[in-house]
């Protein structure tokens, strides 16, 4: 999963037609390091998003903006707006996540 390292790189992302799920982390955070052990195969069967990472806490007006009060969350994007949100309180296991990814408009 690319990491956006500036404000202009996660703009062009999110306007993109392509739909993009941006995971917002924090390195203190336990439950984004447990996530960080399943989530690669969760990308691997979700291939038609493009996943990238974005520190929450290095990009702390990009989550106010967006409502990512707490992490790890998952936020789907296309042509600039967000169009879903897995808050990280339903974000704590693999099947969550799954559930979350099935329930995303097509």
């Amino acid at each position: 999963m690319d990491e956006i390292k500036t404000s202009d790189q996660f703009e062009q992302l999110i306007a993109s037609s392509e739909p993009v799920i941006v995971k917002f982390y924090a390195g203190w955070c336990p439950d984004c390091t447990r996530m960080d052990m399943f989530i690669d195969d969760i990308i691997a069967d979700y291939g038609k998003y493009k996943w990238v990472k974005i520190n929450r806490d290095d990009f702390s007006d990009i989550a106010e903006k967006y409502d990512v009060m707490g992490i790890p969350s998952l936020l789907l994007f296309q042509d600039g707006e967000k169009l879903a949100h897995l808050h990280s309180a339903n974000a704590k296991s693999p099947e969550e996540v799954r559930d979350y990814l099935k329930s995303l408009p097509a």
